[in-house]
């Protein structure tokens, strides 16, 4: 590609030679027809001088050859005098017979003619002949004609010597003009092509690309404003990268699913939420039809009504996801451009699985509690209008009454401490009260409350333990709730005669802790839910030994809550084994929670 310096550069000599050789030919022809101009007007006066001459010596018969010859040599001519009928009467020239000849011919052609104009070029190979004539008049009649022939030789030479001049003169200017024409076009195309390459890289997408301004011109005012237009651009594409990437993360990292579907039904956006949601390739997706992708007919009637209705749309779904079914919350937005132009519809999936799970729990937790407290209270009231009704007045059915009051009191005022323990673990305001303490202490202590329970039901209550002091960090007393619940379950639900063993293992970062009973043991599908509240294995056994169902609840939030992990293995018939892990420091990460 020629720049645009050579193409400029090109353009003005071209123009320049072009006017220098049109104006060299004008000069040449102005120079040639004023020199012919000044060679006819001296001939016609050297004509009408030679020709008063030979009127005033007598006329053509009294001219004299060695007058001729001496006039012919001193203007350097050759000259000829003819009667009236042409007839040649002196020739300063008479010995050369092919040009006498050729004279014959011409004052012949001239007489004959009568030719107005008193000049005549006859041109020959070798050279040209200027014929210049003129009449001699006597008394009054033409009495002959004077002739003056003269070679163009000098005229051709002087031409020649015209157009050398005007050659060098045009070359010399031509060079200086070049060497002119380079300098100027290289200052004022230099920062011409910097724009431009300025320009093309901007077009590219570098806004980077800067160009010099050196000189205050006309080039330097383009180069500034090719300069503040790259800072702009560059300027504009900062922001808006910086929007894009906003945009992109609030989309990607929203925590709802979002697919974007245009005019004609095919999808041009999925965020990572919906990915993570339906767990989906977005390669499936994007680039085509909404109904060809999306698999759930609820959320393709949804975009159809957005379609038809041209107005938001909000449902409430239950979509099957693999294995299990989730609640969403599904928007459709219609994209409405300016001038009521349709771009295409907006989804928005919200999972709200979780809320719906706890708006149930809420409402088991709600259904157990007045189940819970209704019992005990029923049993109170029952047995005390029939007291108040005359049953009191029998000692025996009294003090029988009243203990069952008693209990039902304490079990009511256990379901409510349980209650009250439980609402304050499940508090942000929660805290541990963290001290160092002897673990085998601790389980000691819970043996000495729990000893009276197993001898009772004669089970063989072990306590297995590596070494005789064992400190960890931790809550003392919210700990051993946690040992007194499960040990008093183990030995709950362990028949008479049975076995309960408890054994403390040391591991590198962490204290293990099993409980052990030859109990009824637990269903596999129940053991899942048995850390929920108020769920009960065997209801009958719980209700019947004062349980609420809140125990094992309160065990796994303490137990998370010093960054431990529990685990339960259990077979029908064959006991169950609860598994503690409690990590030695509480400020080193555990192996649970």
């Amino acid at each position: 590609m020629i720049k645009f310096r050579t193409r400029l550069l090109i353009g003005l000599l071209t123009l320049i030679i072009t006017v220098l050789v049109g104006l060299g030919i004008l000069l040449g022809q102005l120079f040639k027809s004023y020199y012919i101009d000044t060679y006819d007007g001296r001939l016609q006066k050297e004509l009408n001088l030679l020709t008063i001459y030979i009127e005033n010596s007598g006329g053509v018969g009294s001219i004299k050859s060695e007058d001729v010859m001496s006039i012919s040599q001193s203007l350097n001519v050759r000259l000829a005098i003819t009667n009236d009928q042409g007839f040649i009467v002196q020739d300063s020239d008479g010995l050369n017979q092919s040009g006498l000849n050729g004279l014959k011919e011409n004052i012949n052609e001239v007489i004959k003619e009568k030719l107005k104009k008193e000049t005549k070029l006859v041109e020959h190979d070798e050279y040209d002949l200027h014929y210049s004539w003129k009449p001699i008049m006597k008394d009054g009649q033409r009495e002959g004609y004077i002739f003056v022939i003269t070679k163009t030789s000098e005229l051709k030479k002087a031409y020649g010597q015209i157009w050398w001049i005007l050659s060098i003169s045009l070359g010399i200017a031509l060079i200086a003009i070049l060497f002119l024409g380079i300098r100027i076009t290289a200052r004022y195309t230099k920062p011409i092509e910097a724009a431009t390459n300025v320009a093309i890289e901007l077009a590219k997408g570098n806004y980077r690309a800067r160009t010099k301004a050196d000189e205050l011109n006309e080039t330097s005012a383009l180069s500034t404003s090719i300069n503040v237009l790259a800072q702009n651009l560059q300027q504009m594409a900062k922001a808006q990268e910086m929007q894009q990437d906003r945009l992109t993360a609030l989309i990607e990292n929203m925590g709802a699913g979002l697919l974007l579907i245009d005019s004609r039904g095919y999808i041009n956006l999925v965020n990572k939420g919906y990915i993570d949601i339906f767990h989906v390739d977005a390669a499936d997706y994007l680039d085509n039809l909404y109904y060809e992708s999306i698999e759930h007919e609820d959320v393709c009637d949804l975009i159809v009504e957005v379609f038809r209705t041209e107005r938001k749309v909000s449902k409430q779904l239950l979509l099957p996801l693999s294995i299990e079914r989730k609640y969403f919350i599904v928007y459709g937005i219609p994209i409405i451009g300016s001038n009521n132009v349709w771009k295409g519809v907006l989804i928005v999936f919200h999972d709200i699985t979780e809320i719906k799970n706890l708006e149930k729990m809420r409402k088991d937790f709600v259904a157990n509690v007045s189940h819970e407290l209704k019992t005990p209270i029923t049993s109170i009231k029952g047995f005390s209008e029939t007291l108040l009704d005359g049953a009191m007045n029998n000692k025996e059915t009294l003090e029988y009454f009243l203990s069952i009051i008693l209990k039902e009191s304490d079990r009511l005022q256990s379901l409510i401490q349980d209650l009250l323990d439980f609402s304050k673990i499940e508090q942000h305001e929660f805290k541990l009260h963290i001290q160092d303490f002897d673990l085998v202490l601790l389980l000691r202590e819970v043996f000495t409350l729990l000893d009276g329970k197993a001898e009772a039901k004669e089970i063989s209550f072990e306590f297995e333990f590596s070494r005789e002091q064992f400190f960890i960090q931790g809550d003392f007393d919210r700990l051993k709730q946690v040992f007194i619940n499960l040990i008093g379950n183990a030995i709950l639900y362990t028949p008479p005669k049975g076995q309960v063993k408890v054994s403390l293992f040391d591991h590198e970062k962490y204290a293990r802790i099993h409980v052990t009973d030859s109990g009824v043991g637990i269903k596999k599908e129940e053991i899942p839910r048995i850390f929920e509240r108020f769920y009960r294995v065997d209801r009958a056994r719980s209700r019947e030994s004062g349980g609420t169902g809140l125990g094992l609840a309160i065990v796994k939030h303490l137990v998370e809550a010093h960054h431990g992990n529990i685990v339960v293995r259990s077979n029908v018939g064959e006991g169950s084994e609860f598994i503690i892990e409690l990590p030695k420091y509480v400020n080193e990460p555990g192996r649970g929670k």
